[in-house]
C-alpha cells in the first residue's frame, strides 16, 4: 500500500487494519523451529533458504539463515509437513516433521554438494542456460532478450527441453502472436539458436549469491492461487490489507486474506459485446490460458474501495466495487477501427484521484475522471514513419485478423513482418507512474526508448530518450526522483526531473556472462529502497540509494516471474509469481508473495 492508499484510509482505520494484522500474524505464530544448516563438513552455509509447507502443501514460509547457519522459524502452521533447506551449488535437504501449536523443534540441516552434472544443470536459474546459447550476433541475441522474454523466463526447465527445429518455429509463432515483434529473419535466426542450443545436455557455470546480515531477518510467505493455467498478472494491496491478484487469462479476480488464508475467486462477468480474446481474438494466444474475454491487467483503488482494472483484451476499464461484488464496465474510446483502445495496460492513480493508463499496442495514454466517468485520451509521439503506420493502421489490422480467430493473420498484415522493420516499427507505451511531489504524470516507452511527462492543463507531451534500452515499469521516489528498469540491458536508472539527468547502475547477477531482466519496480515510501523484479534469476533485488548497494533475497520456488509490487501497513513487500505458463513453476500454480525484510 502506498503513501496516497495510506492517507485514503484516515488516520483509525489505517492504525486498526495495521494492529489486526499484527496480533492475527503474532497468534498464528504458535510453533518454533531452531537449528543450524551446515555442509557436511560442518561449516556453516550463510543465507541458505529454509523453508516449510503448511500440511495441505499449498503454503510455505522461508527465512534465511544467518552468517553462522542459524536459522529461525516461527509459524502457524500444524501437521505433519516438510521443511526444506536450499542453497546454491547444493543438493536440497528435506526432513519430514509432525508440528502442533506451542512446539519448539530444533533440526539440523546438512546440505550436500551437487555432484551429477545434470543434477547441477537442473539447480541452475533460466540466466544461466539463457547465457549458453549461441547467438550468431550481438543484435540476435537484444532481440531474443527484448521480444522473447515479455511474459516468461527463457531457458527454465520448461522452454529449456529439446525440440525439433518444426516445433520451435511454430513456438515462436505463438509467441510472436501474443507481441513478439520479429521479422522473418529474426525468427529464423533464434529458431536455430534454440535448436543449437537447447540440446538437453547439462549446463556448465558456477552461480554464487552474495549474503547479506539482512537476510537473517526476512521472512518469505507464499500462498498458491489459481491452478496450472491461470496467470495472475497485477496485486495490489487493498485498503482492507487484503491481496487483490488479476488473472488476465481466466477473467478472474482472486482475493487474499492474508490473515485466514482464505482466498475468493470472483469471476468477471461478459458483456454483450465481448468475445473470447476480445481484441486480440485474432492471434494465437498461449494454450489453455486465454480463456477469457477481458485480460484484466492492472488496478488501482480508490479512497472509497473501488478498484479500476485495464482490460487489456477487451479495451475497457473494469470498476469493481469489493463491498457489494459489483461491476462496471466503461469502454475505452476506440476511434476508428480500433485505432484508440489497443491493450490498456499499466494504470495508476493522481492526488487528485484521476486515473491514468498506458494504452500499449495505439501509443496512447487516457486519463479518467471516476466522478464523471469520462475519458480523456492522448496521443503520444509517433518517433517516425514506421511507427507512425503502426498507430495509424494497426487498429485495422487487428480488426481484420479477429474475423479468423486464432489464425494470426495479423502477423501477414502487420508492416514491421512485410517490411522488416520488427521491433522498431513499435513504441509501446507501457510503465507510468504519478510524481509525489508535483502530481506529474510520466511513462515509460518500451521499445521506444523513451520517457515522457504530460502537460496536465493542456496535455501536451514531452519525450526525453533513455541512454538505455527497453525502460519498462517505473516509479517514483519520495523525493519526486524516478527509477527505471531497463529490460533489455539489465540495468537501473536513476533520473531527475529537475535537472534531466540518469544515473545508470548494474544489476547484480549470478554468474559469468550472465543477464538480468528487470520487469518492474516499487520504491518504498519512507525508506526510498528500490524493490526489483530480477524475473532471470528467481530473486528480489533491493537497493539501498544511501548506501549504493544491493541485497539479493533468494526466492524458495523456481522458475519466478513478478510484476507490480505493493506495500502493506505491517511492513511487508507483496507480488505474484506469474510466469506464463504457470506449470512452468516449481510449484505448478502461481502464487501471491509476500516478503518481511
Amino acid at each position: 500500500m502506498d503513501t496516497r492508499q495510506m492517507a485514503a484510509l484516515g488516520a483509525w482505520p489505517r492504525i486498526a487494519v495495521a494492529v489486526a494484522l499484527a496480533l492475527a500474524g503474532l497468534t498464528a505464530q504458535a510453533a518454533t523451529l531452531t537449528g543450524r544448516v551446515t555442509t557436511a563438513a560442518g561449516q556453516p552455509v550463510a543465507g541458505a533458504m529454509v523453508t516449510l509447507w503448511n500440511a495441505q502443501k499449498n503454503r510455505k514460509e522461508t527465512v534465511y539463515t544467518d552468517a553462522t547457519g542459524q536459522y529461525r522459524l516461527q509459524t502457524g502452521f500444524s501437521g505433519d509437513m516438510v521443511l526444506r533447506a536450499r542453497s546454491y551449488n547444493h543438493r536440497d535437504f528435506n526432513v519430514a516433521l509432525a508440528v502442533k501449536a506451542d512446539d519448539v523443534q530444533t533440526h539440523a540441516l546438512v546440505l550436500a554438494p551437487l555432484t551429477d552434472p545434470q543434477e547441477i544443470s537442473d539447480a541452475l536459474t533460466a540466466s544461466a542456460h539463457a547465457a549458453t546459447l549461441p547467438f550468431p550476433d550481438q543484435k540476435t541475441k537484444d532481440t531474443f532478450i527484448a521480444q522473447c522474454s515479455y511474459c516468461h523466463q527463457q531457458g527454465n526447465s520448461l522452454t529449456r527441453r529439446p525440440r525439433p527445429e518444426s516445433e520451435w518455429s511454430d513456438v515462436i509463432w505463438r509467441m510472436e502472436g501474443y507481441g513478439a515483434l520479429l521479422t522473418f529473419a529474426e525468427h529464423s535466426r533464434i529458431k536455430a539458436t534454440y535448436v543449437q542450443g537447447f540440446t538437453g545436455k547439462p549446463v556448465v557455470a558456477v552461480q554464487s549469491g552474495p549474503y547479506s546480515p539482512e537476510l537473517a531477518r526476512a521472512r518469505v510467505e507464499e500462498w498458491h492461487a489459481g491452478d496450472a493455467f491461470s496467470f495472475i498478472h497485477d496485486t495490489v494491496v487493498g485498503h482492507d490489507g487484503k491481496l487483490y491478484g488479476i488473472d488476465e487469462g481466466k477473467d478472474v479476480i482472486f482475493i487474499l486474506d492474508r490473515t485466514t488464508a482464505q482466498l475468493e475467486v470472483v469471476k468477471l462477468p461478459m458483456e454483450e459485446d465481448d468475445h473470447i480474446g476480445g481484441r486480440l481474438r485474432g492471434a494465437q494466444l498461449p494454450i489453455g490460458v486465454y480463456t477469457g474475454a477481458h485480460g484484466p491487467h492492472s488496478a488501482v483503488q480508490l479512497k472509497d474501495g473501488r478498484l479500476f482494472i485495464t482490460a487489456a483484451l477487451s479495451g475497457k476499464l473494469i470498476e469493481f466495487n469489493p463491498q457489494t461484488r459489483a461491476f462496471t464496465f466503461h469502454k475505452i474510446p476506440e476511434g476508428f477501427l480500433w485505432r484508440k483502445g489497443l491493450y490498456p495496460h499499466t494504470i495508476r492513480l493522481d492526488q487528485d484521484e484521476k486515473i491514468w493508463f498506458t494504452v500499449t499496442v495505439s501509443n496512447r495514454l487516457v486519463r479518467f475522471d471516476p466522478t464523471t466517468a469520462t475519458f480523456s485520451d492522448i496521443a503520444l509521439p509517433h518517433n517516425g514513419a514506421m511507427r507512425w503506420i503502426s498507430d495509424t493502421f494497426v487498429g485495422v489490422i487487428m480488426k481484420v485478423a479477429s474475423w479468423f480467430p486464432g489464425q494470426n493473420l495479423q502477423l501477414w498484415l502487420s508492416h514491421h513482418k512485410l517490411l522488416g522493420a520488427g521491433a522498431e516499427a513499435f513504441n509501446f507505451p507501457y510503465g507510468i507512474d504519478v510524481n509525489p511531489v508535483d502530481n506529474s504524470v510520466w511513462y515509460a516507452k518500451l521499445l521506444g526508448n523513451a520517457i515522457g511527462v504530460v502537460d496536465r492543463a493542456t496535455l501536451e507531451v514531452t519525450e526525453i530518450p533513455t541512454p538505455f534500452k527497453g525502460p519498462r515499469r517505473m516509479r517514483f521516489a519520495a523525493d519526486g526522483t524516478l527509477w527505471i528498469p531497463s529490460f533489455d540491458e539489465g540495468k537501473l536508472a536513476h533520473f531527475d526531473p529537475a535537472t534531466r539527468q540518469f544515473e545508470m547502475i548494474d544489476l547484480p547477477v549470478l554468474g559469468k556472462g550472465e543477464y538480468e531482466m528487470p520487469y518492474a519496480l516499487a520504491v518504498h515510501p519512507q525508506t526510498g529502497d528500490v524493490w526489483i523484479a530480477a524475473n532471470n534469476t528467481d530473486r528480489v533485488l533491493r537497493y539501498i540509494p544511501k548506501d549504493k548497494r544491493f541485497i539479493a533475497y533468494p526466492m524458495p520456488n523456481r522458475v519466478i516471474w513478478f510484476r507490480d509490487f505493493d506495500f502493506t501497513t505491517d511492513g511487508k513487500v507483496c507480488t505474484s509469481n506469474s510466469n506464463l505458463p504457470a506449470y512452468a513453476h516449481e510449484d505448478k500454480v502461481p502464487a501471491f508473495v509476500c516478503i518481511t525484510p
